[in-house]
């Protein structure tokens, strides 16, 4: 029999892959004469925008519209798919002392380029800040994920 806290992993990791699934699909839908699609497309922008500042200019685009948050969320969001769904299937966990090592090094690249952008030193393209933001978004549901695994054992 499985544990709630496994049952509640695994919905987590599907939370997250289903998430990213609805930011990229959003644009298309948004688009759609279906009322309904267009407006669960208005349900996930908006849940975007609690999350996100949105500006157009910082976003990837689809269908010649924004994804519901900007790039550097995207990557996180992206991030953190791969990070849940990766530690479900390879079962490890990382020791208390490491995990903040872990996520600090994992938050450098956002952090290196919000920095550079805050003090107006460069301004990233939306790649640069989508790659940067991957390893933050993966490091932290890994470490979510972590959290929950020994209670599964």
């Amino acid at each position: 029999m499985r544990s709630k806290t496994e049952i509640g992993a695994k919905a987590l990791a599907a939370g997250a892959l289903l998430w990213v699934v609805a930011i990229f699909a959003a644009p298309v839908a948004i688009a759609s004469a279906q009322r309904a699609v267009s407006l669960g497309a208005a349900i996930v922008y908006g849940a975007g925008a609690r999350v996100c500042h949105q500006r157009p200019e910082r976003c990837f685009r689809i269908a010649g519209r924004p994804l519901p948050v900007c790039a550097r969320c995207t990557g996180l969001y992206a991030g953190a798919a791969i990070g849940a769904s990766a530690a479900l299937v390879l079962a490890s966990t990382i020791p208390s002392r490491r995990a903040r090592r872990v996520l600090l090094l994992a938050a450098l690249p956002t952090l290196a380029t919000w920095s550079l952008e805050a003090a107006g030193f460069a301004h990233p393209s939306n790649i640069v800040r989508a790659i940067a933001g991957v390893p933050l978004g993966l490091a932290a549901a890994w470490l979510v994920m972590a959290t929950l695994r020994p209670a599964t054992r």
